[in-house]
């Protein structure tokens, strides 16, 4: 008799859904009911295949470019945020507008453009081409550099060292953006820094998961898309770890070569990414020999932001003052 290929699997906690992306979809599902089809989103609400699939069948349209977007129409910018360039362009066109720009890209966008007024010029860690990124960037015109790496901090180069403040990308490895950070420091020693991290608490919290999981596994295999941020982030961390790791848009990724001599088996999704999902990459490790799923004692986050006005939210769109899941 064949042995069976996994035999333990060790749930994250927390894994999945953060509140930024509960209120996105909730967004377009509530416009959707609301207004009815067609809803049109600029760019996928979140990073995630199964998510954009199913607004798609119930008649939301994922656009990039406005001129694709009929007058009149009802328009929904994407967790991610948008430049002020965007911004401008479809109150021209006069498109009703939902904002799901997740509130802790929100709170960055808000420091930028505050900071900005009093005279400061912005390093930006982060990923270049990722919408966040470009978002954040687009709220200035100028003075806001993009550093992705140590060897961009040497490089940059600036107008006044005296007036220079950071931001990070909220989906990044938080050890990488520490890494950034420290090198920022020792070239800019009086950078202004956030007063609370940019990175956000669901990033946070699920890299920690993984740091407390990955070495009581065989392999760990991350629930997410390949245009996810911060599932890929997962999924390197495990691996940094020392951890063999493999990101599953669906159960059918799943390939039998990655569970050879490797039977406990440790499970987590990206913030994206649904839990019928997770559910569905239990049944079928199950059906690979799984006959324990444990769940591991991890943070609780009770983290909820308001909808809109006008789907059923007060328009007091703002981060909670508690950001860090309790």
């Amino acid at each position: 008799m064949t042995p069976p290929l996994v035999e333990d699997v060790l749930l994250a906690e927390p894994r999945g859904f953060c509140a930024g992306v509960d209120r996105a979809i909730e967004i377009v599902e509530r416009a959707l009911a609301q207004f009815g089809a067609p809803i049109y989103v600029r760019h996928e609400i979140v990073h995630n295949t199964y998510v954009v699939n199913d607004l798609k069948a119930k008649g939301a349209i994922f656009i990039e470019d406005l001129a694709d977007v009929p007058p009149g129409a009802t328009l929904i910018f994407s967790a991610h945020g948008v430049s002020q360039e965007v911004r401008q362009e479809a109150e021209r066109r006069g498109f009703s507008v939902f904002d799901a720009t997740c509130p802790l890209v929100t709170k960055v966008h808000v420091e930028v453009a505050k900071l900005r007024r009093e005279g400061y010029e912005f390093l930006m860690i982060g990923h270049k081409g990722h919408p966040e990124v470009e978002g954040t960037m687009g709220q200035l015109s100028d003075g806001i550099y993009l550093v992705e790496d140590e060897a961009d901090v040497a490089r940059v180069q600036v107008q006044n060292p005296a007036m220079l403040a950071v931001v990070t990308q909220t989906t990044l490895s938080v050890d990488d953006a520490a890494a950034i950070l420290a090198a920022i420091k020792q070239r800019f020693p009086n950078i202004r820094e956030p007063k609370q991290q940019d990175i956000c608490y669901a990033t946070q919290n699920r890299q920690d998961a993984i740091k407390i999981m990955a070495p009581q596994v065989d392999v760990v295999v991350v629930v997410g898309s390949p245009t996810s941020s911060n599932s890929n982030r997962l999924r390197e961390l495990a691996e940094r770890l020392g951890t063999p790791a493999y990101m599953v848009d669906c159960p059918e990724d799943l390939q039998d070569a990655w569970f050879e001599g490797r039977t406990r088996v440790g499970l987590t999704a990206g913030a994206s990414a649904p839990d019928v999902l997770v559910q569905q990459v239990i049944a079928r490790l199950k059906a690979m020999g799984a006959v324990s799923v444990r769940r591991m004692q991890g943070v609780e986050e009770h983290v909820r932001f308001p909808l809109p006005k006008g789907l059923g939210g007060t328009g007091l769109d703002r981060p909670l003052p508690s950001e860090r899941a309790s």
